[in-house]
């Protein structure tokens, strides 16, 4: 004895009632017509990008070889540095590396410096001296 599921038989039957049902009427209104409006005053306050300063600058190696790349956009400054292979790898070796990502130069921190608030004029710490070493004593 066979059995049949009804389910798929319904759903193939039920599909062109659907498709049939979801077409679009004739009868539909035309779309509104579109009215020109009048040109209004002009803003009185123009807001511009602040002016960025960007600088690349390149050190090489005595061969003329790039060793780093500094860039600077905005206040965002990072560090390119070539993907040199290690040792006797080459491209798409196991060993080898695809890419080398950028460093980002997130925080520069002065520890030697006493932090001055804005508006003080800045006044320049004494450098305390080492006290002088003792000669080493002789056993």
């Amino acid at each position: 004895m066979r059995t049949f599921k009804i389910w798929p038989l319904v759903a193939a039957c039920a599909a062109p009632l659907l498709a049939h049902a979801q077409q679009p009427a004739n009868n539909a209104p035309p779309p509104p017509t579109m009215e020109k409006l009048e040109e209004g005053q002009p803003p009185e306050i123009t807001i511009r990008k602040p002016e960025q300063q960007n600088s690349i600058t390149e050190r090489r190696a005595p061969g003329g070889k790039v060793t780093e790349t500094k860039v600077t956009s905005g206040k965002s400054t990072y560090y390119l540095k070539p993907n040199d292979q290690p040792g006797s790898t080459l491209p798409g070796d196991t060993q080898s590396t695809v890419n080398r990502g950028a460093q980002w130069d997130v925080k520069d921190f002065d520890l030697g410096r006493k932090h001055v608030a804005e508006g003080e004029p800045e006044q320049a710490a004494p450098v305390p001296t080492p006290p002088p070493v003792a000669p080493a004593q002789k056993k």
